[in-house]
């Protein structure tokens, strides 16, 4: 119990102050969320996402092993939360908030972080690799929303292919599978953005965090968040049994899979009309509360003090 108070101060103590910035910039000087978002979305992100799998030495089998993970980890985590709304028998747009945002992990704003203060490079790599997996499940969570009939199955699909971190892991794949290296002036511009993901992402985490309504229903609340901090955890570790996951993968895919809701269920409920002020509470209750199931989890995976 006493190593806990370090493991949070060094990991997820970091990550809070930081967003914490960004929520204080967004009552202050009233920044723009969408703008540094676009920002992040089209240029740190991909950027990022290339540095990290061509500056290690990733094998492609290693990466398609964190991808179907990753798709297998959230499914189930959708699929119980999915279940569980069909016994209670909810409104079928509650049960598609809790379904949203218990599957959809913030494996960028939060889980990049997280990997990078508690386990390092090596584990940061693995992770960039489920952002993108996770980043594809956002966009393909799409489909379950269609069925309100307020957008195509064709059209939700095509969203994936809108996603710019998408073409840098094709892009970093051929880099190594070749063992083609970028001009130096290239390679220089994209580290320097690359450098700038990490913190522009939790700023942003703080600045979307700062226009969540908190006053929502406490069932679904309590639902969504158990789901998202507790059931996904343990689904996680359970599912590294049988993926071989070992060492710096093994602490990146659980941990990934185990962090708050991803503020991108808020962007999905609002634009299919699905309870986004219930949304947008529990995407701000399970990052409140995230310190309490990660600093734990930290201990089991390895994670470090300082």
């Amino acid at each position: 119990m006493a190593n806990l108070l370090p493991l949070f101060s060094a990991n997820i103590l970091p990550i809070l102050i930081t967003a914490g910035l960004g929520l204080l910039l967004s009552k202050t000087i009233k920044l723009d969320p969408r703008t540094v978002s676009r920002i992040t979305f089209y240029l740190f992100s991909p950027c990022l996402v290339f540095q990290l799998l061509t500056s290690t030495e990733l094998e492609q089998n290693a990466i398609v092993k964190i991808i179907s993970f990753a798709l297998v980890a959230q499914l189930l985590v959708g699929l119980l939360a999915f279940g569980i709304t069909r016994l209670l028998h909810l409104e079928r747009t509650v049960s598609v908030a809790i379904i949203l945002t218990a599957a959809l992990t913030n494996a960028g704003n939060f889980g990049l972080s997280f990997n990078k203060f508690a386990f390092g490079e090596d584990a940061l790599a693995y992770a960039g690799v489920y952002f993108v997996a996770s980043s594809m499940i956002a966009y393909g969570f799409g489909v379950p929303v269609a069925s309100m009939g307020k957008a195509s199955i064709k059209e939700s699909l095509l969203n994936l292919f809108k996603f710019p971190a998408l073409y840098a892991v094709l892009v970093a794949v051929l880099f190594i599978r070749t063992g083609w290296a970028l001009p130096l002036p290239v390679d220089r511009a994209i580290s320097t953005l690359a450098a700038g993901a990490i913190p522009t992402m939790l700023l942003l985490l703080g600045m979307q965090l700062g226009n969540a309504d908190l006053k929502g229903k406490a069932g679904p609340i309590a639902l969504a968040t158990g789901l998202r901090l507790v059931a996904a955890p343990l689904i996680a570790i359970g599912l590294s049994i049988p993926f071989g996951l070992q060492g710096s993968a093994y602490q990146a895919a659980v941990s990934e899979a185990s962090t708050p809701t991803a503020v991108m269920s808020t962007i999905l409920s609002t634009e299919f009309d699905a309870q986004p002020s219930l949304v947008s509470s529990i995407v701000a209750t399970t990052t409140i509360l995230s310190p309490l199931t990660l600093t734990p989890l930290l201990a089991i995976l390895g994670g470090h003090a300082g």
